[in-house]
């Protein structure tokens, strides 16, 4: 194999390694626009390398955990909406990144590059930075996975439970600003979320817990690495942008035929909606187990739990209720057409 499709390989892996499970918490916690911001703002921390003459993946990386850092601080104080937020700083730090290359630097700047991506382009020592933030982050987010699932199925409980939320929740936007950071090589500032939201999106409809969509989710990211890299081999087209079609295309055919053009239109699915709630139940029913395993649990967070189930409970039973309803008024137009 050609010794530098061989090094975008193993580049786009590393990424898409730790993409899955990152992104799907990217999907669960709805934090795309925030990974929007991040990706565009990396090209404010090429202006610095340059400026400062220091490692232009490096000044990347610096340059996103600052604004991830940025963007804690803000959140925090809500003088502006999250969306509305992370709008402007998105438009904002991306024509200034664009501004500051073209002015500031000496040297001509392939902008393409920044912008869609060059994994073609990497060397030995990107691909070993690469697979060493990669597994980093892989290890913080195993070792972070039971807190990030907490603050993420409910903030007030993980707190309650003695979960420091803040620290989590900075610690995700911390491991996503560095992902962003690599995978600028590998897609571009403007398609790394799409590395991110894809894969875990489709995964959605092919797994049951969150341990199967994470791992589901870098499988499928690793896939449309090789697709999209061999799609720019034989057609000589952007690896970067052949890469999110690969992912597109594999997203399209997990899902419905005609998901694209019914967006927005689904009719509402009972029996989807009773997996939902039975999913809630076992994960209540496990969370009230053990905390009775506990020799003092916290009454009031058993409580809590006590009520969700109830409430779920009678959700799922509404449910089950209307299911039966409607099978024997199927059966009463059945009869009645003989």
């Amino acid at each position: 194999m050609i010794d530098f499709l061989l090094l975008a390989l193993l580049a786009g892996l590393a990424v898409a390694l730790v993409a899955g499970p990152l992104g799907a918490f990217a999907v669960w916690r709805r934090m795309a626009y925030f990974g929007d911001t991040l990706a565009h703002s990396a090209l404010l921390g090429v202006t610095f390398g340059l400026l400062l003459d220091i490692n232009l993946n490096l000044a990347i990386a610096l340059g996103c955990l600052l604004l991830a850092l940025i963007l804690v601080g803000l959140q925090h104080n809500r003088f502006l909406a999250t969306d509305t937020l992370l709008g402007i700083l998105s438009h904002s730090t991306l024509a200034l990144g664009l501004v500051c290359v073209s002015v500031f630097s000496e040297n001509r700047i392939d902008l393409l590059a920044y912008l869609f991506g060059d994994i073609l382009a990497v060397s030995s020592s990107d691909v070993i930075g690469i697979w060493v933030i990669s597994l980093g982050v892989l290890g913080a987010l195993v070792w972070l996975w039971r807190p990030l699932l907490a603050i993420t199925v409910h903030e007030e409980l993980a707190q309650v439970e003695g979960v420091p939320v803040g620290r989590v929740r900075t610690a995700l936007m911390l491991l996503m600003a560095l992902v962003i950071a690599i995978a600028m090589k590998v897609v571009g500032v403007l398609l790394i979320t799409a590395l991110l939201i894809i894969p875990a999106a489709a995964s959605r409809r092919l797994t049951h817990t969150p341990e199967q969509m994470a791992i589901i989710a870098s499988v499928l990211g690793a896939l449309a690495v090789i697709a999209g890299l061999g799609a720019s081999y034989w057609w000589d087209s952007p690896a970067g942008p052949a890469i999110v079609l690969s992912l597109a295309a594999k997203s399209a055919r997990i899902g419905h035929p005609m998901t694209i053009l019914n967006i927005g239109t689904e009719a509402f699915n009972s029996t989807e909606v009773a997996e939902k709630v039975q999913a809630d139940i076992s994960f209540l029913l496990s969370r009230i187990a053990l905390l009775n395993q506990q020799p003092n649990p916290n009454p009031v967070v058993l409580q809590t739990y006590q009520e969700m189930l109830e409430s779920r409970q009678a959700v799922l039973d509404w449910l089950t209720q209307g299911a039966k309803d409607q099978q024997e008024l199927n059966q009463q137009a059945l009869g009645n057409s003989h």
